[in-house]
C-alpha cells in the first residue's frame, strides 16, 4: 500500500459515513487479503486457485475483488482449497 494511499484513506475514513461502509466491508477485504497472500506464497494464478479450491473461476474473481457474498460453505471449501481452516468469530461492536 503506498503512503498516498494511506494518507488518502485515513483522510477519507474521518468521514463517518465513508468509515461505516469501509468497516462493513472489512470481511471482505480479509477473504480477498487471504486469497492474494496465498496466491503469492504458492505462484498461482486465479485459474490455478480455482482448481485448487474447486470454486468456479467467476466465484474465486469475485472473491479476489471483495465483491463476493459467499456462503458458509463456500468460505470453508476455499479454506481448505488454500490449506487453511475457516473461524468465524462474533464481537461486539
Amino acid at each position: 500500500m503506498s503512503a498516498l494511499f494511506r494518507d488518502d484513506l485515513a483522510e477519507r475514513l474521518k468521514d463517518p459515513a465513508f468509515k461505516a461502509e469501509y468497516d462493513a466491508l472489512e470481511p471482505d477485504f480479509n477473504i480477498a487479503n487471504a486469497m492474494m497472500d496465498t496466491q503469492i506464497k504458492y505462484d498461482l494464478t486465479p485459474e490455478q486457485l480455482a482448481e485448487r479450491t474447486g470454486l468456479p473461476q467467476d466465484e474465486i474473481d469475485k472473491l479476489g475483488m471483495a465483491d463476493g457474498d459467499p456462503t458458509l460453505s463456500t468460505l470453508k471449501q476455499l479454506a481448505a482449497g488454500m490449506g487453511m481452516k475457516l473461524k468465524l468469530e462474533f464481537v461486539a461492536i
